[in-house]
């Protein structure tokens, strides 16, 4: 087991732990923030974060992606690898975080096509430059206790959803306390047209899909992407769909 520290003052430390090949980070407590396979440094290793890829069903080429926390970057690194028609931003309020992703998990400089700041989600969102200009809107924010979301509100959601393109679509893991998880669906549903919780999966992630124009969900039609998407992009999609399924049937 190795540790590696960064802990630029007034934010938590960013902490590293590697077990079995895999490299995790943490901010200063024993909660996992992300997380890096050794031998495959541009695969996304956690299910919970191959499911904030799931607007891939829906949106083939989108021309902005953007992300609210860091986490270990896996999602930044995959976007901005496997998008090259796409811009990639990222809003980080800690510059541990960055800090780290730079070093230990691969993430590169900032480029003609991504983005990485440190600052305020909130600020980023409510921006002017990002009304309706992002098509992809992937949200992970957690603090070092991961209690639940730092940013939760219908006013929020709100400005997420007005950052979003016409068909855009927002991805979100909603974790922690249960209580969370009927107020963010709540607040999300008051901001956009249709919203999806997949089923959980590990640690109690939960992952919402929400979409700024309710889609015509045709099952044949996700499942033929679905298997596009394991073949190209090695994601296992088909269990995305079959979540929508069972969301589907849940909801009468």
């Amino acid at each position: 087991m190795q540790k590696t520290r960064f802990d630029q003052p007034g934010h938590p430390p960013a902490t590293i732990t590697e077990f079995e090949g895999v490299r995790s980070l943490h901010l200063g407590t024993s909660w996992v923030q992300g997380a890096m396979r050794l031998s495959k440094p541009d695969a996304i290793e956690l299910e919970y974060v191959q499911m904030m890829m799931m607007w891939m069903l829906f949106l083939q080429q989108p021309r902005h992606i953007a992300q609210l926390g860091l986490g270990s970057a896996a999602l930044t690194k995959f976007c901005h690898g496997r998008f090259p028609g796409a811009r990639v931003s990222v809003a980080e309020l800690n510059p541990n975080v960055i800090a780290v992703c730079q070093a230990m998990f691969g993430l590169p400089p900032n480029d003609d096509r991504l983005n990485v700041r440190q600052m305020d989600a909130l600020d980023f969102v409510h921006d002017p430059a990002n009304r309706g200009a992002i098509d992809v809107l992937q949200v992970d924010l957690y603090d070092e206790e991961a209690r639940g979301p730092v940013l939760d509100s219908p006013e929020f959601y709100q400005a997420c959803s007005d950052c979003l393109t016409e068909h855009g679509i927002m991805t979100a893991n909603v974790f922690g306390e249960f209580d969370n998880y009927e107020r963010n669906l709540q607040h999300m549903e008051l901001a956009f047209d249709a919203v999806v919780w997949l089923p959980e999966v590990h640690d109690a992630n939960i992952v919402a899909i929400a979409f700024k124009t309710a889609p015509v969900l045709d099952f044949s039609v996700l499942y033929e992407r679905a298997a596009a998407i394991r073949k190209t992009f090695n994601l296992p999609a088909r269990k995305w769909v079959d979540g929508l399924k069972e969301w589907m049937l849940d909801q009468g």
